[in-house]
């Protein structure tokens, strides 16, 4: 096993070990925090449990429609607006003022929209995880080499052969880079809505377990929530790499 990955590995037992001495100790009352023993055992028993697939299906639904509404949005207004200097421009203010707002303060003008329905989650998702890839979309088309750009309108390339050959290619790393970011941000705007919201998924079981005292099952499902997290982080990677294996970044990364 390579070294980082020995790390890495020493880390996590790291953790896992002062997890369990702190409750043991007495560092932290047990009934807050119980030790690591047992919030595994208890996501063990979870997995189990068809009620507890069924709820992370029905996160991964949300996050993974969320995230596809917004990524669809980001590349079609990116490429829009940032192939004209008048709408990016015109734009600029807009989106500067825009993208700070934090996506939990829609929480009110969801549920009297949606309610605590799937809808709700699916608005959050899709404002916090759109504003990833957009800017990223934009950065990879104002960063087009314009030498490039008149070599192929000289050639006679036009407007949609320009884009697909030579804007979207310079494009796709920052799309890409801006997708892996959007997939995390969906996934906690994901549980962050059913917590607070109410709707179907993880984050409804979470807070259901912690108004019910289930204080090893709520620790235990805030672990799950961590797992979905790494999985989905090393399948956006693997996407990436695939996507990107033409590019020098990824061949500089094999190679080393």
């Amino acid at each position: 096993m390579p070294a980082k990955q020995l790390l890495g590995v020493a880390g996590i037992l790291g953790f896992l070990v002062t997890w369990e001495l702190i409750p043991r100790l007495g560092l932290i009352d047990a009934r807050y925090l119980p030790p690591a023993s047992e919030v595994i055992a208890a996501l063990i028993v979870d997995f189990g449990l068809t009620a507890f697939w069924v709820s992370v299906g029905e996160t991964m639904k949300a996050w993974f429609l969320g995230l596809v509404i917004a990524v669809a949005l980001a590349v079609l207004l990116g490429f829009i607006i940032g192939s004209s200097s008048f709408l990016r421009k015109a734009t600029n203010s807009t989106v500067e003022f825009l993208r700070p707002i934090p996506s939990v303060a829609l929480i009110p003008l969801a549920v009297l929209l949606f309610g605590v329905k799937i809808e709700s989650s699916l608005m959050l998702i899709t404002y916090a995880a759109f504003w990833q890839v957009l800017i990223q979309v934009l950065y990879g088309v104002a960063d087009v080499d314009m030498v490039a750009n008149n070599t192929a309108k000289t050639y006679g390339l036009g407007r949609m052969a320009r884009v697909r050959y030579v804007v979207f290619p310079t494009a796709l790393p920052y799309l890409m880079t801006g997708v892996r970011l959007a997939a995390t941000v969906a996934l906690v705007l994901a549980i962050t809505a059913e917590l607070v919201i109410g709707s179907p998924g993880l984050g409804r079981e979470i807070a259901l377990a912690q108004s019910g005292g289930a204080i090893s099952g709520m620790y235990a499902l805030v672990l799950a929530t961590g797992l979905i997290g790494v999985l989905i982080n090393i399948l956006m990677r693997f996407i990436e790499k695939k996507t990107l294996s033409w590019h020098s970044s990824v061949r500089s990364e094999v190679i080393v």
